[in-house]
């Protein structure tokens, strides 16, 4: 490898528009972008990487297609406004847990951010996934770096030409796959499959696939690394929730410089006599970089901790015969104190870090709890506003409300219905208490008090509980607040 070919080479884009100054001269208002390519690289991390690529797509693309009994496993059908989770069936009042599972995806992110930085960016964020495989498709068509480096700067030839439209057919197909995915969360995706031979998706369904296949295609083609260092609000407001004894991939300043070439027979125990560190200042580290930036500046915000720099200088450290972790996850304060082992780990796992850990336990704990203790059924109670109270046969007082009844089950359900509360009052009638699967249900239900009861109480509302229950399992009822009107 040439000097030229070690060093980290761009292309630049043009900028928007030009302005003039005072002497006439043509200024460009706004800064060329470089653009950046990555090289490829082998490691561990690099393994891990690939592992929760995928880890996450094949959860993604796989889960729409597996069914539960005779329906789709995960669906979110907006327009019947239910949610199907496997054997969960939930509905819009149902909403809290999803608020609940923000919580928590809020709390394992700062948790993951105290001990180890941007470790969800390196790993598991959408942005990267898909980033890594539209550069993989890139690496395949197109070649490796400095492959692709040559044909972005050499001229229009039929090669270009066709290893450009491939790679971009491919790109547009992969992410018209990934919005087609995503939309068959929310239609049925075998319909989906069905309705796409006939092109006879509903205007919607056309929408969100074009809208989130473009928005895959344009921020992994092309935006890339500019998604995370200038649109992604968590680049800009990780650095309130780092300390110095947090996690974050880390050059060795001490150990590495002074940096340079050198022969590669020199004894690593006499580098610091010829004034040399153990970083053979290759370039290596940047040109592995999605972001673009030099680990040995120190600490950047651009940094995803993707740990790429780490895989390959632990290779030029093994082929120099060098220890490795010359760049490595590390804290500041270890580097600063040469701090290794165990007390490392005690300086991680500092106060902030157990009580971050205690609270999303404790969340987690109560989430879990909450589904597993859930009704499979829920109602609302509605007072008929068009009579409150009504005088019946025999001067009974009559008061009709209305129940909104919705079975989270899958099999049809028969409920009973009683008074609680109310000495004298009765539900009267048998009033048609079956519900479909996963289906809502308004049942109108008519409570009567007789007339001495009634006059006992006085005029006014009075507080009552209706009781609902399934006829198969009658310790599972739900209990409504409500009030029962007398007339004055």
């Amino acid at each position: 490898m040439t000097q030229a070919d070690r060093q980290p080479k761009v292309i630049p884009i043009q900028p928007l528009a030009p302005s003039v100054n005072e002497a006439g001269e043509m200024v460009w208002m706004y800064e060329s972008q470089a653009k950046v390519y990555p090289r490829s690289v082998k490691g561990r991390f690099a393994s891990w990487r690939w592992a929760f690529v995928w880890l996450t797509q094949l959860v993604f693309y796989a889960l729409p297609w597996l069914t539960w009994g005779e329906r789709q496993a995960v669906l979110f059908d907006l327009a019947a406004r239910r949610f199907y989770v496997f054997g969960l069936v939930l509905y819009p009042q149902d909403f809290i847990y999803l608020t609940v599972l923000l919580i928590i995806c809020a709390y394992g992110l700062f948790l993951f951010t105290a001990v180890a930085g941007r470790l969800w960016c390196g790993f598991a964020c959408p942005q990267t996934v898909y980033t890594e495989m539209f550069l993989w498709i890139e690496r395949q068509v197109e070649g490796d770096r400095v492959k692709r480096m040559r044909l972005d700067a050499g001229a229009w030839t039929l090669n270009k030409v066709w290893r450009k439209a491939l790679k971009q057919g491919l790109w547009v197909a992969l992410g018209l796959w990934t919005g087609f995915t995503f939309v068959g969360y929310f239609t049925p995706i075998h319909q989906l499959w069905a309705e796409a031979f006939t092109l006879s998706f509903g205007p919607w369904e056309w929408f969100w696939v074009v809208f989130y296949g473009l928005a895959t295609y344009a921020n992994a083609g092309f935006m890339r690394e500019q998604v995370c260092k200038y649109m992604c609000p968590y680049a800009r407001f990780q650095s309130a929730m780092f300390d110095k004894d947090t996690l974050i991939v880390s050059y060795d300043e001490a150990r590495g410089e002074a940096r340079g070439s050198r022969p590669k027979k020199w004894p690593h125990d006499t580098l610091k006599a010829q004034g040399k560190g153990d970083c053979i200042d290759c370039g290596l580290c940047v040109q592995v970089c999605p972001t673009g930036i030099d680990i040995r500046d120190g600490l950047q915000y651009e940094c995803i901790s993707c740990a790429a720099c780490v895989d390959v200088c632990d290779d030029v450290m093994d082929k120099m015969s060098y220890p490795r972790g010359l760049i490595r996850f590390a804290t500041q304060n270890a580097l600063q104190h040469r701090t290794v082992g165990h007390s490392l780990w005690g300086r991680v796992l500092r106060p902030r870090v157990l009580i971050y850990s205690a609270i999303l336990g404790l969340i987690v704990v109560a989430f879990v709890g909450s589904l597993v203790l859930r009704k499979p059924f829920r109602v609302d109670v509605v007072k008929d506003r068009g009579a409150l109270a009504r005088l019946v046969d025999d001067g009974f007082i009559e008061n009709t409300f209305r129940l909104q009844v919705m079975n989270a089950t899958e099999v049809t359900q028969q409920y009973t219905v009683h008074v609680q509360g109310l000495v004298g009052a009765e539900v009267v009638g048998h009033p048609d208490l079956t519900v479909g699967p996963a289906q809502g249900r308004w049942i109108a239900v008519a409570v009567r008090m007789p007339p001495d009861r009634a006059h006992a109480l006085g005029g006014g509302a009075h507080a009552m509980h209706l009781v609902l229950a399934p006829r198969d399992a009658p310790a599972l009822r739900v209990v409504e607040k409500t009030t029962f009107v007398v007339p004055r």
